[in-house]
């Protein structure tokens, strides 16, 4: 067969629907095409041309095949399976079978690519989870109104629908969930929380479930983790040289507590994990609290909340500090217990990390003051507070200049001075959204003896951000500004996560 480059466009997916991916996947063959009298193939190797001579034969074709490497075969297979089961096909074929079978379960297969249980709801929820990890998506939410029913998928931080099931299926499938995830079938009046592990397309997946009792039934939310991509280091976290030295310069100090701080979702917890790896040696011991534990990390000891035995930060801080750590990590400073604890501990010779829940840099050390820690205590022990937000990276594969309105230029006259920006038309990489992953955009406060002495005299949040931005801190807005400039991301973007207090 000519030796052309075959891609999903090529793929027959109703062929795909005949043939188990299992049988594909455990051969290292994709049978991509039937034309008359042959089917056409991809092998990676004898053991594949074995078995795709035994396959034509059951069927009594004719066969040829180009050779490609394994690893492009498994990818192409996994991506054409996952389209073959799309969350769309599967509620459209339930509908079909007149939403019959609801409440039949499963046991989870190895890989759910190879699932062949035709149970609606397994085969429904199954595909949710498919389309989502195609997607990267990082959450699905499944949310119960009067008289329907909606999925949506949180992608690069936004929330958009996916599906809208008839509400019959409500029940069952959350029932579903707390099946494969450990809970209480029978409870729907308390919230629960549990984890489900499963592989997804070769890629071995954590989710984390949360689900409520709402007025209209039981909320469910899957935050999904990929165990394979593992934590990101500090250089692919999108600081900038100078911010990325200043901050590797604080998380290497053998003691002081540094805050990265923001709302939820910003990142924050992707930063501390990605400075404890850069900050790990043999020689440090290393213990995290944190609530929940979401990546593991060899050679660090990592706590897991429990507030029903009492294990709560504080607790948990405190058990911490007699096992004789160099650096310990608090997943949130969330009261004032919590922060005296830290704060001793950073004045007794412990680097320690941990997050706040503030709008900017500077309120993070008025944050402090008003858990009632004093400020000469503050002062003492906070070297560096980092904040931040997560927004969109223009897709690479099809952004390109467009003309800088002059609307954007009065809104951001830092931008006076340009004539063109980027914008991503949208493509088969991005899904047609033009923005394909995320990029941070960050303030660095670093505590010196001048703000040390506006921390002392109670000085506001915005005294202080003056005194800093004075003395050379970028704000988050004109971190923002350098990534519209860099051709990174978008005026929008930009717009849309900060306000007029980042600015």
């Amino acid at each position: 067969m000519e030796d052309k480059n075959i891609g999903i466009s090529d793929i027959d997916l109703n062929l795909l629907r005949e043939i188990p991916y299992k049988y594909q996947k455990n051969n290292r063959i994709l049978i991509y095409k039937r034309e008359e009298d042959k089917i056409l193939a991809l092998i990676s190797d004898d053991n594949g041309l074995f078995a795709l001579r035994d396959f034509s034969k059951r069927l009594g074709l004719s066969f040829d095949y180009v050779r490609r490497n394994e690893a492009e075969i498994l990818a192409l297979l996994n991506e054409a399976y996952s389209l073959v089961s799309s969350a769309q096909t599967v509620m459209g074929e339930i509908e079909q079978e007149g939403l019959v079978g609801l409440t039949q379960y499963g046991e989870l297969p190895k890989d759910l690519l190879e699932l062949k249980d035709d149970a609606p709801i397994i085969k429904l929820l199954n595909a949710l989870f498919l389309e989502a990890v195609k997607e990267r998506a990082s959450d699905i939410h499944i949310e119960p109104y009067e008289k329907d029913l909606e999925v949506r998928f949180r992608v690069d931080g936004i929330l958009r629908k996916v599906l809208q099931p008839p509400k019959i299926i409500h029940e069952s499938l959350i029932s579903r969930i707390k099946v494969i995830a450990n809970l209480d079938i029978a409870e729907k009046r308390l919230p629960q929380d549990g984890r489900i592990r499963l592989i997804v397309g070769g890629k071995d997946i954590d989710i984390r479930v949360s689900i409520i009792p709402t007025f209209f039934g039981e909320r469910a939310v899957l935050r999904i983790l990929d165990r394979m991509k593992g934590v990101m280091s500090l250089n692919e976290l999108g600081l900038e040289r100078d911010k990325l030295s200043d901050f590797e310069k604080l998380i290497s100090r053998s003691n002081g507590i540094v805050l990265v701080t923001g709302p939820t979702g910003s990142g924050k917890t992707t930063t501390l994990y990605a400075s404890l790896l850069k900050i790990y040696s043999e020689e440090k011991n290393i213990i995290t609290i944190e609530d929940p534990v979401e990546y593991q990390i060899k050679g660090i000891a990592q706590i897991q909340v429990n507030p029903k035995i009492n294990l709560t930060f504080a607790a948990g801080l405190r058990s911490i500090l007699r096992q004789d750590p160099d650096i310990v990590m608090i997943g949130e400073i969330r009261d004032k217990e919590t922060a005296e604890i830290a704060v001793q501990a950073s004045l007794t010779g412990h680097l320690v990390l941990s997050t706040l829940h503030t709008n900017d840099s500077s309120s993070a050390v008025t944050r402090l003051i008003d858990m009632d820690i004093e400020p000469f205590l503050v002062a003492s022990s906070l070297t560096g507070v980092l904040a931040q937000r997560l927004l969109r990276r223009l897709c690479s594969y099809c952004k390109k200049e467009v003309p800088l309105k002059d609307e954007f230029k009065r809104v951001m006259p830092e931008l006076s001075n340009l004539d063109f920006v980027y914008k991503g038309e949208g493509c088969k990489e991005c899904n047609g959204k033009g923005y394909l992953g995320r990029t941070g955009i960050y303030e660095l406060l670093v505590i010196d003896e001048d703000i040390k002495e506006q921390i002392m005299l109670k000085s506001d949040a915005r005294t202080i951000k003056s005194l800093a931005i004075k003395k050379g801190m970028t704000t988050l807005f004109s971190d923002g500004i350098q990534k519209i400039r860099d051709g990174i991301t978008t005026i929008e973007e930009v717009l849309r996560v900060t306000n007029v207090g980042d600015m």
